[in-house]
């Protein structure tokens, strides 16, 4: 049985989250219920210890065994977590990474789907603020339950209602369902530039940071997926529970990869097209004639590994400028791939050092679909929920 946090927090509607822990035991989840101490003055958590059959969480500083962190472990242990009601204040908080209280804390720790449902007061909800925090948390991937047009508790009418149980539910039936859908494959993601030396001092690289590479690495991973990361040179920190190689050139990048055969390969790192036919040692010194530099072409990694794993599902990606769509169509026939995800690098606004994107993912079967500007992270979860 697949446990769910069931946050509340101080909502009027609150009440409403003792029928939802009742109908997620009814779905066949376990319910762990942390609540904020705004919403214990509306429900009890005494209630809700009487309906799940478990200990609920409150203070920040309780810790049931003295000898663990009653928030890692409740995080570790979800499958989804699920803000219901989420009040103004408890979205802002989670938008901003405010770790103030018991609940987001737990939320801090966790790294699997998230689903809110949001109710308040329809002229706090529809707050620049409130609608801000709101597109936040959905550019990462947060499945947000827009509340319904009704009468709230203050006597006004509009949207701020809590949506309906059953519809809170099944979001939450279809996260769950998300947040294992690699359980038992292998993924092998391709992140960050090569560097091709020209001697001992200078290389031939590109600007790829690997972000776009890394995000894949976790959102694989928080699908269920064994996760192999093969990065070129970046700065970031290898994700947890994700096998990281580390590699320099494209032909050091070929040959791990084809040392973790995998289910599903996403390529989304920059390889150098070329190196230099030789490698200078020591460092080349200046010639005011000029310098002749001769370039060999790098293995094509994608195409070698399309090729090599025939059962596999490759996915490609490709820089291009705006004009570029009928070159990666060009590419994805050529290499053999499922799919190619295309990056329009003409736009400073996105792509290289940029912590958002947008993709365009084409198809071997002629489809064409648009991710919309989204964090890499959000880029990501809904690249890996096309191609699988």
């Amino acid at each position: 049985m697949a446990d769910i946090v069931l946050g509340v927090s101080g909502s009027v509607a609150a009440y409403r989250a003792c029928d939802l822990a009742r109908e997620l035991m009814r779905a066949g989840f376990g319910v762990r219920v942390c609540l904020t101490d705004a919403a214990e003055r509306f429900v009890s958590r005494g209630l809700f210890e009487a309906l799940t059959g478990r200990p609920c969480l409150q203070d920040t500083f309780e810790e049931p065994d003295a000898g663990r962190m009653a928030h890692i472990d409740w995080a570790r242990a979800a499958s989804v977590l699920v803000v219901a009601p989420a009040t103004a204040s408890t979205l802002a908080r989670l938008a901003h990474g405010v770790g103030d209280d018991m609940l987001t804390t737990v939320a801090l720790a966790y790294r699997g789907p998230v689903v809110v449902a949001p109710a308040m007061n329809p002229a706090m909800y529809i707050n620049d603020a409130t609608q801000a925090n709101l597109a936040t948390l959905r550019s990462r991937g947060v499945v947000v339950v827009e509340p319904v047009e009704g009468d709230v508790a203050c006597g006004e009418n509009g949207q701020g209602k809590l949506a309906a149980i059953g519809q809170i539910v099944q979001a939450v039936l279809e996260a769950a369902q998300r947040s294992q859908k690699l359980a038992g494959k292998t993924v092998l993601v391709t992140a960050g530039p090569t560097q091709e030396p020209v001697d001992d001092v200078r290389m031939l690289t590109n600007r790829s940071s690997g972000k776009m590479g890394y995000a894949v690495a976790h959102a694989a991973r928080d699908m269920g997926a064994r996760v192999v990361l093969v990065s070129g040179p970046t700065s970031l920190p290898s994700p947890l529970e994700v096998e990281t190689v580390r590699v320099q050139t494209a032909e050091d990048m070929l040959a791990a990869c084809l040392a973790h055969p995998a289910d599903l390969v996403i390529a989304a790192a920059a390889v150098a097209d070329y190196r230099p036919a030789e490698r200078v040692r020591g460092k080349m010194r200046r010639v005011d004639a000029g310098l002749e530099l001769q370039l060999v072409p790098n293995p094509d990694i994608v195409a070698a590994l399309s090729a090599a794993w025939p059962a596999a599902t490759v996915v490609a990606f490709a820089a291009e400028p705006d004009d570029g769509l009928a070159v990666a169509r060009e590419k994805m026939v050529r290499k053999g791939v499922a799919a190619i995800a295309v990056n329009d690098v003409s736009r400073a606004d996105i792509g290289f050092d940029s912590d958002e994107n947008e993709l365009t993912l084409l198809t071997a079967d002629g489809q064409e679909r648009r991710s919309g500007r989204l964090s890499k992270a959000g880029c990501a979860r809904w690249l890996l929920e096309q191609v699988t």
